[in-house]
């Protein structure tokens, strides 16, 4: 059997290797054994043909007789090439059939992996029918098919390494299913199971990131994430899917999934999740429900939000998401209740800034409710990327009025409060209170803050007269205009017959004397309501937000009655909260996503929608400089390289700045990255870039301490998007990087840097 190897090949050396090398690179390649699985008439066999290469190269005669033929094939092929523009065959040896597993061994180490499986498998079929399991062929056949599964562990971890994780995958699969087939090497196949298991995460990146037609790649993908949430028994569980991610890693995980999918998909996983029970999958699981029910106008999801809200309520500020629901419900009233409770200081001074004027924050909440939907949910979802809709659109849409008309009064009249006031205990010793958005950046645009950023106090609501308010050219002046959109909503009930939409009409039915009946919709009220009810509506007014309610008319009468209720919520509150304690759960007859929170274990993983995905990774990039008062030392070097990176990622990336580069590149580093920023930006090009670093080594150049060297060790992976659409990927992991420092401007910059 002719075999595309040469005598130099085999020992790894080049044509004009001297007799010493030759000698010495035999002496190492006899030494070096393969793996201790193989038998021993395999490494028999790979012994004898290094020494038959050893012997020819090694007797000057024979070598000049090999050298001569070995050139005139090396003529031939080149002609042949030449003619054909085909790739020519390489070189060949004659070996017999016993060298065979040899001649494979010896094909792997030099890489040949592809050759290693047509060889492999040709022969192995062969092996297979005519001496099927008998004596020598039996042990042959195993090390035939140990060698084809180690090619495909070593050709997974190439295209791994390439970032083909889906081709990775499928050597590795091929190799353990060989083996399984054969029921052999039991150690090697759990070696490779093990690449499988690690992959894992990166062929879910890689399957969900592809386009929405690819529907079966991005289902596969799903599939496999349920199969590791399975194993880690969720999100947060303790379990080991054996992928090499510790909790936290996890975590960033899935936060890094949450671009690629759909709200569909991110509500059903995380709902399905919530029920384990999981806070982050609650959380996450809220998310969706709130973005979808806005987007698509579906006010029953923003109800499903709330029931999941109230079960995180007592170990979590969501006081502010628990005010949107409740906005989005139509529940003013209880909207503007919740937002007594939050301690987010921020978005409450924003949104009591866009209330002024307002005897309530109805206008700061519409504004604040719209901008971070829009702004900092609608982000994380694939499908609503770049989309646009109102509170206006939402309030406007029939299917929305008419759900909020026959929504049940139970709903309305949640309780929230006592979870909301035990809050303050609960939340201070709770690891799961970082589990939160970073709702403050939805403020941004605000004109000033509020310098008591205390407890909000805030006035009963009423009505919120809108005609201060305009709009123009999509920016909000003198006020908010959602307050008009749930005008509109109010007012398109009254065309249709109905009332005005009733906002936190418990209180103001409740002051009227209007006693509700269980399960009872708005609407069957109002029919019963409409023979008698007229005297207690006498007086109030139509206005933008629906009636005026009475019970505002009383609220100076009511003080007494209202100190009354807190502190009864208090004591009941605390009351609950100790029982809780005493139970480890929470309590909840209801059904559905509300009993998805039932039984929330202590110590919960904190996670911030903020974070880095995956740990090792810089953050986006920050704008300042790493200050030099002193000879560098190894933590600034760390500052230094991590600035450097982070800057790359941000100036490369979806809103391109290259003044960045100032802050931390000087002189040939400068200008050589100012220039490629330059031609990324004028052809369109967004690259998204993930590092991890080591320091290896920091040194001082010679004897000033305005200059240092710094040794380290640099991850990049590096995706490159046209139009939104990823154009490549590329993968460069454990450079070895040497960055040259110098003191500028009293802070430290690269002004060299290379890859040794």
């Amino acid at each position: 059997m002719r075999i595309p190897l040469d005598y130099y090949r085999i020992l790894g050396l080049p044509t004009q290797a001297t007799a010493e090398q030759i000698q010495q690179a035999h002496k190492d390649r006899t030494m070096q054994l393969p793996r201790r699985e193989y038998s021993e008439p395999a490494i028999a066999a790979r012994r004898e043909l290094l020494d038959e290469a050893y012997s020819v190269l090694s007797d000057a005669t024979a070598r000049e007789q090999y050298d001569q033929t070995f050139l005139q094939q090396t003529a031939n092929l080149s002609q042949r090439f030449s003619r054909s523009k085909k790739a020519p065959q390489p070189h060949g040896i004659n070996v017999e059939e016993h060298q065979l597993i040899g001649a494979l061994l010896l094909l792997q180490e030099l890489g040949e992996y592809e050759l290693v499986l047509e060889l492999g498998k040709a022969h192995l079929t062969k092996m297979k029918s005519h001496n099927p399991g008998v004596g020598d062929a039996e042990m042959i056949a195993a090390d035939v098919s140990l060698t084809i599964a180690l090619s495909n562990l070593e050709l997974g971890r190439e295209q791994w390494q390439q970032s083909h994780y889906e081709e990775a995958a499928e050597a590795l699969e091929a190799g353990e299913n060989l083996l399984l087939q054969e029921g052999l090497f039991a150690g090697v196949r759990g070696e490779v199971r093990s690449d499988l298991y690690r992959l894992r995460p990166y062929r879910v990146l890689e399957l969900i990131s592809q386009p929405g037609e690819a529907a079966t790649q991005r289902t596969k993908g799903i599939q496999i994430l349920n199969e590791m949430l399975q194993e880690r028994g969720g999100i947060d569980g303790n379990g080991s899917d054996q992928s090499g991610l510790d909790t936290d890693d996890f975590l960033r995980f899935i936060q890094q999934l949450r671009d690629y999918l759909t709200v569909g998909e991110q509500q059903e996983l995380f709902e399905q999740e919530a029920r384990r029970p999981s806070a982050v999958a609650s959380y996450l699981a809220v998310y969706a429900l709130m973005a979808r029910a806005f987007a698509e106008h579906k006010p029953d999801l923003a109800l499903r939000a709330k029931k999941i809200l109230t079960g995180l309520s007592g170990r979590q500020d969501v006081h502010l998401e628990q005010s949107v629901c409740a906005l989005m419900l139509g529940q003013t009233e209880e909207a503007n209740r919740a937002l007594e409770f939050s301690q987010e200081y921020e978005p409450l001074a924003f949104i009591r800034e866009h209330s002024q004027g307002s005897p309530d924050l109805l206008p700061g909440l519409c504004l604040y409710a719209e901008r971070w939907l829009q702004d900092e949910v609608f982000p994380n979802f694939r499908d609503l990327k770049g989309q646009t809709t109102t509170l206006k659109d939402y309030f406007a849409k029939p299917e929305v009025q008419n759900y909020l008309e026959s929504l049940p009064a139970e709903a309305v009249n949640q309780d929230w409060q006592g979870s909301g006031v035990a809050m303050g205990s609960a939340w201070a010793g709770d690891s799961a209170g970082s589990l939160r958005s970073d709702r403050q950046s939805a403020s941004v645009g605000a004109t000033s803050t509020y310098a008591n950023t205390g407890t909000a106090t805030l006035t009963a609501p009423s009505a919120y007269d809108d005609s201060s308010a305009s709009y123009s050219n999509g920016n909000y002046e003198n006020g908010y205009d959602g307050a008009g959109a749930i005008a509109a909503g109010a007012a398109g009930l009254a065309a249709a017959g109905g009332a005005a939409l009733a906002y936190g009409d418990a209180a103001s039915n409740n002051s009227a004397g209007l006693e509700r009946q269980p399960g009872e919709t708005r609407r069957q009220r109002r029919r019963r309501n409409s023979r008698g009810g007229a005297a207690s509506r006498r007086g109030v007014a139509a206005g933008p937000l629906g009636s005026i309610k009475i019970g505002r008319l009383l609220m100076l009468a009511g003080v007494g009655l209202l100190t009354l209720w807190i502190l009864f919520a208090l004591l009941s509150s605390i009351f609950g909260w100790i029982s809780g304690l005493g139970s480890g759960s929470q309590t909840d007859t209801g059904n559905g996503p509300a009993a998805a929170v039932t039984k929330l274990e202590k110590n919960q993983p904190s996670i911030s929608l903020g974070e880095p995905v995956i740990e090792g990774l810089t953050p986006a990039a920050a704008s300042g400089t790493v200050s030099a008062s002193g000879p560098l030392s190894e933590a600034d070097a760390q500052q230094v390289i991590d600035l450097w990176l982070s800057t790359k990622a941000e100036v490369f990336g979806s809103e391109p700045n290259a003044e960045l580069l100032k802050n931390v590149l000087t002189g040939e580093a400068l200008a050589r990255w100012a220039g490629e920023a330059q031609l990324s930006e004028q052809d369109g090009t967004e690259v998204r870039y993930q590092h991890k670093l080591a320091i290896n080594e920091v040194k001082s150049e010679g004897a000033s301490p305005d200059e240092a060297t710094v040794i380290a060790t640099v991850t990049e992976l590096a995706k490159y998007y046209q139009g939104g659409d990823l154009t490549r990927n590329r993968e460069d992991r454990n450079l070895q990087v040497r960055y040259d420092l110098v003191k500028e401007d009293g802070s430290w910059k690269i002004k060299a840097m290379n890859v040794n």
